[in-house]
């Protein structure tokens, strides 16, 4: 039997969350340490899949298959495909600098006060979260998919609940009401979707029989299970709801500012560059698969609120006066580029979508870490606070802008590559679509370089005078980061090279082909 290399990859977090949470309470320092060892224990799992996956072979692999709940077909089913083996890396990843990013964040909120945080529950959470996220991305059966799914949800309430960020103008208590109504909006949103697609995987459990994903999509692809036309769009619209929502697309990304704006740095990344994606994945895995004539039906309607999301977010970001909900209403408007490449139905349009997966994931890490960093030394998370930075803190200004250049898709940066490629995509089948689409870049370099000039340049205004720059710790956590974009900016190829096989299947699934230009190419 070979070792249960998936299994282990979610299961380490998972132990290493009760073993942090175990720690005493005396004992935060060492709490934190066991957290970042687990953390890059886990990454070094995650390297390990990455290099026993073989982009070339079976579609899964590493697979595991064991039976669970017998009677009702529910079997614990693993398997990775290049996107998973792709968005695993990229959790792993982030995980350890959240981590060293959030070091602070849940110390006692006043020197010598009895006011204590539960240090060791913060960082337990985190790690929670990073092991659902990752059984989501290797689970084959629905079922187990959707426990993960589902259960995510919990860890993530607490993170915004519990420990949200100390940065707020209104005091403590308004604070406490604000984070309390941000965690609450979180939950019941998704809580919501997730009853929705519920409710479609007890239907297509009626219709298949069991819950695998191979055997459901193999069935499909030979014939032996033929779905209604009306039960199949009424599946697909309950899964794509849930991952709509998780995702977040308009009109129900409304929890995502206000979740974002009330966590702490390391926790917004959380949401946005890690939980976020579980929802964009799905829709690959599990809509396009399991559902191919009901994704095609849908995709007119699904493009258009992709490309209002883009013009959305953008348009509502350029006029945000806190940093965190600018940033968030910049991620709705990068979720929409993802999703518009999905159901672009194009090889480009969907290899586009799962880079940009990767590389926003990576982007919106730096800039938001960079952004925690700049408001836990100023105290306040408005825009008009802030004013010749760059001045008195040059690194931190640098790391700003480079990742802000990012969040607007610079050329040699490695968010250019996947919007190139996803409006690519989309221009082939739906050009309209594709031109429209362009404005949200307009808008992405109006709101990143205004939000530069305001906070960065001019005078330096008397409360950031004393702004201490990037500490040792900080830099750790930002300089790999910025390395990754320049990297994946110029030689993407390392991703692709993994994504690229699945993407080719996934258009299989659908029965689409990628549109022929009018004109051939000179030879």
């Amino acid at each position: 039997m070979s070792f249960p290399l998936l299994t282990a990859t979610a299961v380490l977090p998972a132990l290493g969350a009760v073993a942090t949470a175990a720690v005493p309470a005396a004992r935060r320092t060492a709490a934190k340490w066991l957290a970042l060892l687990v953390s890059l224990a886990t990454l070094a799992l995650a390297i390990a899949v990455v290099v026993r996956f073989d982009p070339d072979g079976d579609r899964y692999q590493l697979t595991e298959s064991h039976s669970w709940i017998a009677d009702f077909g529910v079997r614990y089913e693993l398997g990775v495909d290049g996107i998973a083996v792709a968005l695993i890396a990229l959790t792993a990843l982030l995980i350890p600098f959240v981590i060293l990013a959030g070091w602070h964040d849940a110390d006692p909120l006043e020197t010598g006060s009895k006011r204590w945080r539960p240090t060791q529950g913060f960082f337990a959470l985190i790690l929670a979260v990073e092991a659902m996220v990752i059984l989501s991305f290797e689970a084959t059966d629905v079922f187990l998919f959707y426990i993960f799914f589902e259960a995510m949800l919990i860890p993530m309430y607490f993170l915004i609940g519990g420990f949200g960020d100390r940065a707020h103008e209104h005091g403590e208590k308004v604070a406490a009401t604000q984070r309390s109504y941000a965690a609450v909006k979180f939950l019941l949103y998704n809580l919501a979707g997730g009853l929705i697609m519920l409710a479609a995987v007890i239907g297509l459990y009626v219709v298949a029989g069991n819950f695998s994903l191979t055997q459901i999509a193999e069935a499909r692809a030979n014939g032996t299970l033929d779905m209604a036309t009306n039960t199949e769009r009424w599946l697909f619209l309950g899964f794509f709801f849930a991952f709509a929502v998780k995702a977040p697309l308009w009109p129900l990304h409304t929890w995502l500012p206000n979740a974002m704006q009330e966590s702490t740095a390391p926790v917004a990344v959380l949401i946005t560059a890690v939980v976020d994606k579980v929802g964009t994945f799905a829709m690959l895995r599990f809509c396009l698969q399991l559902f191919p004539e009901a994704s095609t039906w849908a995709t007119p309607a699904i493009l258009v609120l992709a490309l209002i999301s883009i013009i959305y977010g953008a348009l509502l970001a350029v006029g945000q006066r806190d940093i965190k909900r600018l940033v968030a209403y910049a991620s709705i408007s990068h979720f929409g580029f993802i999703i518009m490449g999905i159901f672009a139905m194009t090889s480009q349009g969907q290899s586009g979508a799962t880079l940009y997966m990767v590389n926003h994931g990576i982007s919106t890490a730096a800039l938001m870490l960079v952004a925690g960093f700049l408001i836990s030394r100023r105290g306040s998370r408005l825009i008009a606070d802030y004013g010749g930075v760059q001045k008195v803190a040059p690194v931190l200004a640098g790391t700003f802008l480079i990742g802000g250049l990012a969040t607007l898709s610079l050329p040699g940066l490695a968010p250019f590559v996947s919007e190139f490629l996803v409006l690519v995509g989309t221009f082939a089948r739906y050009p309209v679509i594709g031109v429209i689409a362009t404005f949200g870049i307009v808008l992405a370099a109006l709101y990143t370089l205004v939000l530069y000039q305001r906070t960065m340049t001019g005078p330096v205004k008397q409360e950031v005078s004393a702004m201490p720059d990037l500490r040792v710790r900080e830099l750790v956590v930002v300089a790999p980061l910025i390395a990754l974009l320049i990297v994946l900016g110029v030689y993407p190829k390392p991703v692709t090279d993994i994504v690229n096989p699945a993407v080719e299947q996934t258009m299989s699934d659908v029965q689409k082909k990628d549109p022929q230009p009018e004109v051939e190419a000179a030879k």
